[in-house]
């Protein structure tokens, strides 16, 4: 008999995006939504699709996600995020997957991502695969604030349908979540007792750009590929100019 599956994803003001994405997850036996205490009507849409909608404040990317994948039902679990839409093709093969007698322990996927209407074929987006389908027994979130992943114990597959990633709606979309994550990550490396050269606010934004036009081809995606590969070195100009704050930071002014 087939595994049974949830869905299991985290909102936070998403009511833009976020009855496409769970429309597409209706092949799934559950959906969860664990919400972080949106202003929107987030919750309400959610519960349009499924009874378990949970809020949890805040906790960081990674610590967030495990934290719905703990609430699931069936240990099988299918990570999406509100930005992305599940293809007919992709949840057949997840579908025909959990019937074999055989599995590994989780599988990653590939995701097609889009500005707009325009994807991104190169800049180093496409395949980027990441593991989304696990089971929970064997797998789990880091506990990382941004650019979390899961850690897989034991044997990894690959699916071979895309998941559609509309990561931003037009160039306007992109400047906050630069902000946000360029935040997340330099608190983390802070954290970590990480510091940061003055020479790294010069060469490491270069050599971004440099990376994603030039040698993972972005020039070939035209205008929006030169976006992309600007963009990447604004954000880590702003990642290691965040940390050399947080690291020059070493008291308080006080009147």
């Amino acid at each position: 008999m087939r595994r049974s599956v949830s869905a299991v994803l985290i909102a936070y003001n998403e009511e833009r995006r976020l009855a496409n994405c769970l429309e597409r997850l209706q092949w799934a036996d559950e959906i969860i939504v664990v919400d972080s205490g949106s202003t929107d009507t987030t919750r309400e849409i959610a519960l349009r699709y499924t009874k378990r909608v949970v809020e949890i404040p805040w906790r960081g990317f990674g610590p967030q996600k495990q934290a719905a994948v703990e609430l699931a039902s069936h240990d099988w679990v299918f990570v999406v995020d509100c930005d992305e839409l599940v293809t007919p093709q992709l949840a057949d093969e997840i579908i025909a997957l959990l019937g074999q007698p055989e599995v590994n322990a989780g599988y990653d996927v590939p995701r097609r991502t889009f500005i707009g209407a325009k994807e991104i074929k190169y800049c180093g987006w496409y395949p980027d695969r990441t593991v989304r389908l696990f089971d929970r027994n064997k797998a789990a979130f880091s506990d990382s604030l941004v650019h979390e992943s899961v850690v897989v114990r034991g044997a990894k597959g690959s699916l071979q349908n895309d998941l559609l990633h509309y990561s931003y709606a037009n160039i306007g979309d992109m400047l906050p979540k630069i902000g946000q994550y360029s935040d997340l990550w330099a608190q983390q490396m802070h954290a970590a007792g990480k510091n940061n050269r003055f020479g790294a606010l010069l060469i490491k934004p270069v050599a971004a750009f440099l990376k994603s036009y030039l040698l993972k081809r972005g020039i070939l995606d035209g205008f929006e590929g030169l976006v992309v590969a600007a963009s990447t070195a604004f954000l880590t100009f702003l990642k290691y100019a965040k940390l050399r704050e947080l690291s020059r930071k070493t008291f308080v002014p006080t009147i």
